[in-house]
């Protein structure tokens, strides 16, 4: 009864049709947005969210600075970024894309910078001002938040969502839904998966879900001697049934666990789908610009010049010890011989093991460690020029519940303030 004192006698609604024209359920990113532009509209608003106040995850997000949009402004370069089913953003995209959100936020007050890779971040590195705009924003437009707001079912009735029910027994009516309540990654921000339930039993097909943006286990035991190590330019192929899927450059950080960085986060979610199926094997090219026989002459030139210098210690002057010594026990070479002992084939395993450095995926990490979860509904079942379900037709959907990612870089962000502005403006004008 606590959150019906917060807010006034809300007990009436129970005799009114309708008590809201929207009702956005989750005060995340997506949600807050869905609320602004539905009541800027001129639509009665209530915004519900489980948690004592709004937009936990996005305080998290960036490592508290809050990479919120990338100053992509080429559209089709943009979509591409998310793969396959990008096509479905174009049309929120072409409406309120990476230029029309960092002017939304510089009209609020926020003044940003751009950083490399296109990345925006507010100016002053703080999360905490993006999440006050929103808030300040919703304030202003009369928006009801209700805090505190744990929603137990949504209730169809007649092909349509009726009423939302809360799990102290009261409910919320009103005439279009937007369920925009994220994914299952950091579920101690509340996103536990609860909008998954409610679009399934509503008719909605969910998409098989998996960790997004996650670092990936290795197998090898001794991959945890390589903690630490750093490497920028790396190639990183995967590989299936001796098959390569994908190969990919950039960073690649070595953890206790396995391998991480941004280029790994952003594959760890193909990884995981591929894994499913069957193992799967990271191949590493850790000089992929440098041509096998051009290394080679590389290292005979390292060995000729220190004869009596062991081989880890020759290779480490191209690579990391700890990584020379993998490397060395990779190819089969004893790290301790000296230069002078080893043999033209031993000089050429080397090489291509440098060149092809084998790890198999361990298991996938649970779907709570992804930085965004994988899956959800399927964007056939969504109006991508609205938002709105094409099975129930006041219901709406915004946000990482959609079945679409994107790599780390502010794309994830983007996509959930374009598509909440769409679902809020949307659900407003289908009164």
């Amino acid at each position: 009864m606590l959150i019906w004192a917060q807010y006034g006698n809300m007990r009436n609604m129970k005799t009114n049709k309708f008590g809201y024209d929207v009702a956005v359920v989750g005060a995340g990113p997506a949600g807050m947005m869905a609320a602004i532009f539905a009541a800027k509209n001129g639509a009665k608003v209530v915004l519900m969210e489980k948690n004592e106040s709004a937009g936990k995850k996005l305080l998290l997000t960036g490592g508290g600075r809050c990479n919120f949009c990338n100053a992509e402004f080429d559209l089709r370069k943009l979509t591409a970024h998310y793969g396959k089913t990008g096509g479905f953003l174009f049309g929120a995209f072409a409406e309120f894309g990476p230029k029309e959100i960092i002017k939304f936020f510089n009209g609020m007050g926020v003044k940003t910078k751009n950083e490399n890779n296109n990345r925006v971040f507010p100016k002053n590195d703080s999360a905490q001002e993006i999440l006050n705009a929103l808030v300040n924003r919703l304030n202003e437009l009369n928006v009801k938040i209700m805090h505190n707001a744990k929603v137990a079912d949504l209730k169809k009735e007649n092909e349509s969502i009726g009423k939302i029910i809360l799990e102290n027994g009261e409910f919320i009516s009103a005439r279009n839904y937007i369920i925009a309540t994220g994914g299952k990654s950091y579920p101690q921000t509340g996103s536990v998966g609860d909008g998954y339930v409610w679009a399934q039993k509503s008719g909605h097909k969910i998409d098989s879900l998996f960790p997004a943006l996650a670092p990936v286990n290795i197998k090898q035991f001794w991959i945890k001697d390589l903690a630490g190590v750093a490497l920028e330019n790396v190639k990183i192929s995967v590989f299936q049934n001796d098959k390569k899927c994908f190969s990919i450059r950039g960073e690649l950080l070595f953890a206790h666990f396995g391998v991480s960085s941004p280029a790994v986060l952003n594959i760890s979610g193909a990884i995981a789908r591929l894994a499913k199926s069957g193992a799967v094997f990271i191949h590493l090219d850790f000089f992929p610009e440098i041509a096998a026989d051009e290394l080679q002459k590389k290292i005979l030139k390292i060995f000729s010049d220190n004869p009596n210098k062991i081989a880890k210690n020759c290779l480490a002057d191209f690579l990391p010890l700890s990584l020379a010594m993998a490397i060395c026990r990779a190819a089969g070479i004893d790290a301790e011989i000296t230069a002078n002992d080893i043999n033209k084939k031993e000089r050429k395993r080397i090489v291509e093991t440098m060149k092809n450095f084998k790890l198999e995926v361990g298991e996938i990490f649970p779907i709570e460690s992804g930085m965004i979860t994988g899956g959800g509904v399927n964007v056939a079942e969504i109006d991508h020029k609205t938002m709105r379900s094409k099975i129930v037709g006041n219901l709406f959907f915004a946000g990482e519940i959609i079945n679409i990612h994107g790599p780390t870089g502010g794309f994830n962000l983007s996509q959930c303030w374009s598509t909440g502005r769409l679902a809020g403006l949307s659900a407003s004008k289908n009164l």
